[in-house]
């Protein structure tokens, strides 16, 4: 059981975190129509990108299918969202993070669904009469098709088009929230888009992805402007990867190279929204150690997807964020991909001790959203991965909390009443 080094407070947000693209089903934006015209080509490299993973045995009947690579129905969120929302309660949670999907709210430019529109007002209806805290995102990766047409992010006047829908939906479902996250990664989105090429729009120009990258800011910038002018209420963030750079050994270039990557990888970014943001939305899922001007991960325990798993290391990345911005952070995003939830207790046993620990030094967290509720659509690696709280039967999109979930659920019960 997790023993408590600085108490959380009574007011703490408990929850977990999702995002309408990977979970809704139904949509049409840039991404679906990147998965059809891509999923052959990421079925037949799956062995060869994850076959010398350990939970290959395991995945590989979805990892080759290329149904696996198709969004499609997803686990049908947005029909079964009642029953998701139901999860959080059996696991005493009180908070949610989602985003709205902006394809469904402007399916074509300058035009209004008023059927999605009343559907994420029911949505966080909803999550206010269970007594859960809604905290939304409004750009999670996916894009309206036009507005890729136009050059999306890619260029600094469109950014506007992105404010218009912002303003318009927290204008139809805002009363009822506070905590708004206006860009979720900016730099996966960036990098993995514009640089690597792994994901839409599948370009190896770091120039672009910089550009980008810088682009978002502004776009954070503008749309938090908006928003405060709208109602002090409004507590605005985005949701930033966050990855602690720790030196491997005492050699200078080891010291050096672990601040400039921790620089580029953190700092970059967030001092060009920091005075535009009341907080700061942490996702953290691994460290990166450094040995000279490589990174060489320990490798004792890795997850599904074969990354290392170093949990116990949120506390000096929080601890890290609190001493150079002093602003107030929430756990955006935190979790692993494990199928056979042998590593999911232990995770968030490190987690939470974390957590403590850094508040303990007087770090300002307010919020722990576990990702994620459900399994979900992985983007360009589709359903293998298994991320979810609960399990989904993508056959009958039956739920089940996983025992690590029950068990979770046990410690937040335990640490509320503390």
């Amino acid at each position: 059981m997790v023993r408590a080094v600085s108490k959380f407070p009574k007011r703490f947000l408990w929850g977990a975190s999702s995002a309408a693209h990977q979970v809704e089903g139904g949509q049409h934006n840039q991404w679906t129509v990147w998965e059809l015209e891509n999923a052959k080509a990421l079925a037949m490299q799956a062995e060869y990108h994850y076959g010398d993973l350990e939970s290959w045995p395991r995945v590989k009947t979805y990892a080759k299918l290329p149904a696996n690579y198709i969004s499609g129905p997803a686990t049908k969120h947005y029909d079964l969202y009642e029953t998701d929302f139901q999860l959080l309660k059996d696991m005493s949670m009180n908070a949610f993070r989602f985003s709205v999907e902006w394809s469904r709210i402007e399916p074509k430019e300058g035009v209004w669904d008023a059927e999605a529109i009343e559907h994420y007002k029911r949505y966080v209806s909803k999550l206010v009469a269970m007594d859960i805290e809604p905290v939304v995102t409004l750009f999670h990766f996916t894009l309206p098709v036009w507005f890729t047409d136009r050059g999306g992010f890619e260029k600094r006047s469109n950014i506007m088009y992105f404010v218009r829908f912002a303003t318009k939906i927290m204008e139809e479902i805002g009363g009822s929230i506070c905590y708004v996250i206006t860009i979720n990664e900016p730099e996966s989105y960036a990098f993995e888009g514009y640089h690597t090429g792994n994901w839409p729009p599948n370009r190896r120009n770091l120039r672009q992805a910089i550009k980008v990258y810088r682009n978002l800011a502004v776009a954070h910038n503008r749309v938090a402007d908006v928003l405060h002018r709208k109602s002090r209420r409004y507590k605005v963030a985005a949701a930033k990867f966050c990855t602690y750079a720790y030196p491997g050994d005492d050699a200078l270039l080891t010291r050096l190279s672990a601040r400039v990557g921790q620089w580029f990888v953190d700092d970059y970014w967030l001092r060009k929204v920091r005075r535009k943001s009341d907080w700061i939305g942490v996702n953290y899922y691994y460290s990166a150690r450094f040995y000279g001007y490589r990174i060489h991960e320990p490798e004792e325990k890795i997850n599904d997807m074969g990354t290392p798993m170093e949990p116990a290391n949120i506390e000096f990345e929080l601890e890290r964020l609190w001493k150079k911005y002093h602003k107030p952070m929430m756990i955006t995003e935190n979790g692993l991909a494990d199928g056979d939830d042998s590593d999911r207790k232990w995770w968030l046993t490190e987690t939470v001790k974390g957590m403590q620990n850094a508040m303990g030094e007087g770090v300002s967290l307010f919020g722990y959203l576990h990702w994620s509720l459900t399994d979900n659509f992985e983007w360009n690696k589709g359903r293998w991965p298994r991320f979810g709280l609960a399990a989904v039967d993508y056959a009958t999109q039956k739920r089940t909390l996983r025992p690590s979930a029950v068990w979770f659920g046990r410690v937040i019960k335990m640490l509320k009443q503390e």
